[in-house]
C-alpha cells in the first residue's frame, strides 16, 4: 500500500520528465514547485493569525521548511542528485546557524543586564525625571535610531523594548505603539550603516558601495522614521506613566556587563571590518566575555555579601539584610534558557523556507523579472516593499546574486528599501519579529499592521529624498 501511494505521488508531483537531467533543477513550473508556493503561503498565513490562534509563529513555519525541503530532496532523489540538495540545505543551514547566534548573544546579554536591574534603574530614572508618555516615545525612538548603526537594529530593538517595557508599567496600548516605533527608528537607522543591518554588510562585503558612502542615506533614512514618527505621536496620551517611583539599587556588576556588551559589539565590528571574518565570530567571543565575568561574581559572591551584611547591620537596614539573603549567584546559562526560542526556532523556518524556494528557482525567476523586464527604480522600491514578507535577506542575495548593472544610486537605494521596507509589516525584518517575542501579548502583527499606511507614507518620502539629494550618483556605475 505504501509503496503504491510513493508510486502515485511520484507521478503526480515529482515526474522527473519535468525536469533537468543534471546539476540544479529548476523547478518554478513544476507541480512540487506550486505545492511548496502554497504551503509557504498557508504556513505564512498562520503566522499572520498568531495572535488569534494563541499558536506560536514558529510552529507552521518550522512544518513548512521540512515539507518543502523533503519534496526538494525527493525530486532530486528521482534524478540522482541528492548531493546537490544535501549541500544546498547545508549552506542555508549555515546562514541560519550565524544568525541565531547573533541573535543568541543578543539575547543573552539582554537577559543578563535585566537580571542585574539595568533597565529597572533605567524605568525608575524615567519616572524620576518625570518624562511623560510621549515624551518617553521620541526618546526610545531617537535613541533606536541612533544606537543601531553600531549596535544593529536587532540589538538595539531588543534593547530599546526592554526599558519601554519597564517605564510602561503593562500600559498596552502605550507598549505596542511604542514597539512599533521602535522597529521603524531601528531598521531606518540600521540603513546608513554598512554594519547596522545584514543587508548593508552584504553589500558593503560584495564592493558594491564603500564604507563612507552609505553614510548618504542618513537624511532619507531620518526621514523614514521621523514621517511615520510624528503621525503616530498623536495618537500617544501626553500623561505619565501611573508607576510609582522606587529606589532601585543595581546588582553587582550591572554596570561592567553593559560594558562587556559594548565590547563585544566592537569585537564582532574589528572582525568583520579588519579581518573580514563573520560577525557571529566576534559575538560569541563576547559570550566568553560574559562567561568569565560570571565565574569572577560566583567567586567573590560570598565576600561581597559579607561585606555589605556588615555595613548593613551598622546602619539597622533591616530590608536590605533581608535582599541579601535572597541574593543568588549569577548563572549565565540561565539568561541563554531564558532567550525567546520560539523567535529562534521561527527564524530557522524563514530561512529554510525561503531558502529552498530559492532553490527551487523562484527568487532568480523574480529577480530576472524585475530587474530584465523593469525600470531598475521601480525594480528596487518594488523589492522593498517584498522584503515585508520575503525578508530582506534572501531578497539582497537574490540581487547581489544577479549584480545587475546599477548606479551607486540604485545600489544605495536598494539597500534603503530592503533596509526600511522590513518595517511595513512586523514580520518583515529581525527587528519586529525579535519583538513579537519579547512583548508577546502588546506587540503583534495585527498591532503593527494598523500603522502600516504611515509607515508606507516614510518609506516613499525616503525614497524621493535619496532620489533628490544624491541624483549626482545615479549616473555613477560600477564596472
Amino acid at each position: 500500500m505504501w509503496k503504491l501511494l510513493l508510486l502515485l505521488l511520484g507521478a503526480s508531483l515529482f515526474s522527473p520528465a519535468a525536469f533537468a537531467a543534471a546539476g540544479q533543477l529548476d523547478l518554478t513550473t513544476a507541480n512540487v514547485g506550486i505545492a511548496a508556493i502554497i504551503i509557504f503561503t498557508v504556513a505564512y498565513i498562520l503566522v499572520m493569525g498568531e495572535e488569534r490562534l494563541h499558536m506560536r509563529k514558529s510552529k507552521p513555519v518550522l512544518v513548512a521548511a521540512g515539507l518543502i525541503w523533503i519534496m526538494i530532496g525527493f525530486v532530486y532523489m528521482q534524478n540522482d542528485l541528492p548531493g546537490v540538495a544535501e549541500d544546498a540545505f547545508r549552506h542555508n543551514l549555515l546562514e541560519f546557524a550565524e544568525l541565531m547566534l547573533f541573535l543568541l548573544v543578543a539575547m543573552t546579554y539582554i537577559n543578563a543586564m535585566e537580571e542585574r536591574r539595568l533597565f529597572d534603574a533605567l524605568r525608575a530614572w524615567m519616572i524620576k525625571k518625570g518624562f511623560s508618555y510621549k515624551q518617553l516615545f521620541w526618546l526610545s525612538g531617537f535613541l533606536a535610531f541612533f544606537i543601531s548603526p553600531v549596535a544593529d537594529n536587532l540589538t538595539t530593538a531588543l534593547l530599546m523594548c526592554a526599558v519601554v517595557m519597564k517605564v510602561a508599567d503593562g500600559d498596552k496600548k502605550f507598549i505596542s505603539v511604542s514597539c512599533v516605533s521602535i522597529v521603524i527608528a531601528a531598521n531606518a537607522g540600521g540603513a546608513f550603516s554598512p554594519f547596522g543591518d545584514i543587508t548593508t554588510l552584504m553589500v558593503w562585503q560584495a564592493g558594491m558601495v564603500e564604507f563612507q558612502e552609505f553614510f548618504v542615506l542618513f537624511i532619507p533614512s531620518l526621514l523614514n522614521y521621523l514621517v511615520p514618527a510624528v503621525i503616530m505621536s498623536f495618537f500617544i496620551e501626553n500623561r505619565k506613566p501611573s508607576a510609582v517611583y522606587e529606589e532601585v539599587e543595581l546588582k553587582r556588576g550591572a554596570l561592567r556587563i553593559t560594558t562587556l556588551f559594548l565590547l563585544t559589539i566592537a569585537t564582532a565590528v574589528a572582525c568583520h571590518m579588519w579581518l573580514h571574518l563573520p560577525p557571529v565570530l566576534g559575538m560569541m567571543m563576547g559570550l566568553g566575555y560574559l562567561q568569565f565575568f560570571g565565574y569572577f561574581l560566583r567567586m567573590t559572591l560570598p565576600g561581597s555579601l559579607a561585606r555589605k551584611r556588615a555595613m548593613a547591620e551598622r546602619a539597622g537596614d533591616m530590608a536590605r539584610l533581608e535582599r541579601l539573603g535572597s541574593v543568588v549567584p549569577f548563572d549565565v546559562f540561565s539568561r541563554v534558557q531564558r532567550a525567546e526560542w520560539d523567535t529562534l526556532l521561527f527564524f530557522y523556518g524563514i530561512v529554510i523556507c525561503v531558502g529552498g524556494l530559492g532553490f527551487m528557482g523562484y527568487l532568480s525567476l523574480l529577480s530576472n523579472t524585475l530587474y530584465l523586464g523593469w525600470n531598475p527604480t521601480i525594480a528596487n522600491v518594488t523589492l522593498g516593499v517584498m522584503s515585508a514578507v520575503i525578508d530582506n535577506i534572501p531578497v539582497m542575495f537574490a540581487v547581489l546574486s544577479m549584480q545587475p548593472d546599477m548606479s551607486h544610486g540604485q545600489w544605495l537605494l536598494i539597500t534603503l528599501t530592503a533596509g526600511t521596507g522590513g518595517s511595513l509589516l512586523s514580520i518583515g525584518s529581525a527587528a519586529g519579529v525579535a519583538l513579537m517575542g519579547q512583548a508577546r501579548g502588546y506587540y503583534t502583527f495585527a498591532s503593527h499592521l494598523k500603522w502600516t499606511p504611515v509607515i508606507a507614507l516614510g518609506y516613499l518620502v525616503s525614497i524621493l529624498a535619496h532620489m533628490w539629494l544624491n541624483e549626482h550618483l545615479f549616473t555613477v556605475f560600477n564596472h
